[in-house]
């Protein structure tokens, strides 16, 4: 649960009382277009996609305008604009007009729950308005606060004068940027970044940071969020309909976070966990289909309907089955497998059979049970398999899966087909 952009966050920053540059929405008339360039001389229009993603300056999604028909022109080339990174992929549904904000000094903020020091951590930089990691560490303030007490002020000044950022900026930035901690402890945030603050110059020559981007992430178990009455397509976004149907079960107890990686993938992995997810994504590659997390104990009628959405949608085009997750303390294992072991018996009842390596990477309360039903399963339909518990190298499951999917793409396919009775292991007819 993402919001990108300041269509949304000026609204967000509202809440807190931080200065955030004007903005109009898709729906502003030539006039307030017009007169948002009369009162600040340049504006900037951005696409408004579903969802976030990032690098849309580098890749040229930013309009600069100073009068009416240039602003109408970059709004007609940005209005439904794709972009994509990595095999992340987005479509905008409309553009921000923003006021420019004249500036000498940009800063970089975020508040994130860092699994390094266990704490909410500030980041922050003198050096805002590009990619954080192109910064030198000695330029950068990374500093863990004690969530009881939050983000105090001396926190905030003790870091920007590590860092040896600029005295006249100090002063602003100590008093405004305390104010984030309430937005982001009171909405349930995981993370919230301004890139870039710039720093406006005011009566006297006082300075003011004004939010001039936006970006903050919500913990979906926290209710806190839905106080803030956001609409519900907000966090839409453009999904398959494979992820649309997923996501229609996260009422329900338990995760069902998912996303498509590789539309031609040959790996489907229902993974359970995050740190397993990081590394079962990163390990497979290409390879993987989606990237999922269904932790959190589902119950067997939920995992039951994600496992045949799964299958429906993926099952014919995979060689290999990969449900993987780390040793679970909560999450009751044989629940679990014996609901993906009942869907894929389903599965085959009502489509047929398909060439499949199931591999299965587990740990947790009654995991024998669990092996067990999906063990019977697997031999009742005719299809190989390979088990590892709790006490299994995670990363050497992760490459035993894939050995599977090339040994499945070197031949391996056709021989499971023949034993099924298919005439042919072409997943595409």
């Amino acid at each position: 649960m993402q919001i990108t952009g300041m269509l949304h966050g000026a609204r967000l920053l509202e809440f807190a009382g931080f200065p955030a540059t004007e903005v109009l929405g898709p729906d502003a008339s030539e006039e307030a277009i017009k007169s948002l360039i009369e009162r600040h001389g340049q504006i900037f229009i951005k696409p408004v996609f579903k969802g976030g993603i990032g690098k849309k300056g580098k890749a040229g999604l930013l309009g600069r305008a100073r009068d009416l028909q240039a602003a109408l022109a970059e709004k007609e080339r940005l209005y439904f604009a794709q972009h994509q990174v990595g095999h992340v992929k987005a479509k905008a549904n409309g553009v921000t007009f923003e006021a420019a904000v004249p500036a000498e000094h940009e800063v970089y903020f975020s508040i994130t729950d860092s699994t390094h020091f266990r704490a909410p951590t500030m980041t922050l930089t003198h050096r805002g308005g590009m990619d954080i990691e192109e910064l030198d560490k000695s330029q950068v303030a990374m500093v863990p606060f004690d969530p009881l007490t939050g983000l105090k002020a001396f926190v905030v000044a003790n870091a920007l004068a590590e860092i040896g950022a600029p005295r006249e900026i100090i002063s602003p930035l100590v008093q405004q940027l305390p104010k984030l901690w309430e937005l982001f402890h009171n909405f349930g945030m995981t993370t919230l970044e301004l890139n870039p603050i710039r720093m406006r110059p005011g009566k006297a020559g006082r300075l003011t940071p004004v939010a001039c981007d936006f970006k903050c992430g919500f913990d979906r178990d926290d209710s806190r969020w839905l106080r803030l009455n956001l609409p519900a397509q907000l966090f839409a976004a453009d999904y398959s309909p494979f992820e649309q149907e997923i996501n229609t079960l996260r009422t329900h107890q338990g995760q069902s976070d998912v996303y498509v990686i590789n539309e031609q993938g040959t790996v489907l992995a229902p993974t359970f966990g995050g740190g397993a997810n990081s590394l079962v994504t990163e390990m497979l590659g290409d390879d993987a289909i989606i990237s999922s997390d269904f932790g959190g104990n589902p119950p067997y009628e939920k995992m039951k309907e994600v496992a045949r959405i799964c299958f429906k949608h993926w099952l014919k085009q995979s060689n290999v089955l990969f449900i993987i997750g780390g040793k679970s303390n909560n999450t009751d294992i044989f629940e679990t497998l014996r609901a993906m072991a009942d869907a894929l018996r389903e599965h085959f009842s009502q489509h047929g059979p398909t060439p499949l390596y199931v591999v299965l990477g587990r740990g947790g309360p009654n995991l024998v049970r669990g092996m067990g039903a999906l063990r019977d399963t697997c031999d009742a339909l005719g299809l190989p398999y390979r088990l590892f518990g709790f006490d299994s190298d995670i990363s050497e499951v992760i490459r035993f899966a894939k050995c599977a999917d090339a040994w499945m793409k070197g031949g391996g396919r056709d021989q499971v087909a023949k034993r099924l009775g298919i005439t042919s292991a072409n997943p595409a007819t």
